[in-house]
């Protein structure tokens, strides 16, 4: 997998492409989010429109980053999934813990 960011704002927006399918993937990923995040910016954006695939161990890549942003007192939204990348979030319920948009737009309105 690899990943872009762009700070927008008050907000981080990361553009993942590839599979995110392990930790391993997930790690430079985990401390960029980390850094951000310690040098304020509490808002991210995950932009998920180029991510081809992602298996149990990237959602749980995505859960780490939820929780890290979430104990900063910050949000981090999911935006443009694909569908078989939206379906999984539905399957395993984690639509209900994340907030997914269509699109960045959407999550930075929100």
């Amino acid at each position: 997998m690899k990943f872009t960011d762009e700070i927008k704002e008050k907000w981080v927006i990361y553009n993942l492409s590839g599979r995110l399918i392990g930790e391993h993937d997930g790690m430079a990923l985990i401390e960029s989010v980390s850094n951000h995040v310690a040098g304020g910016y509490k808002n991210i954006i995950i932009d998920m429109s180029e991510l081809e695939h992602i298996n149990s161990s990237g959602l749980g890549v995505l859960i780490t980053l939820l929780t890290k942003v979430r104990k900063a007192d910050g949000e981090l939204s999911l935006a443009s999934p694909a569908e078989n990348v939206s379906n999984l979030l539905t399957i395993t319920k984690l639509n209900t813990i994340f907030k997914v948009f269509r699109t960045i737009d959407e999550a930075i309105a929100s």
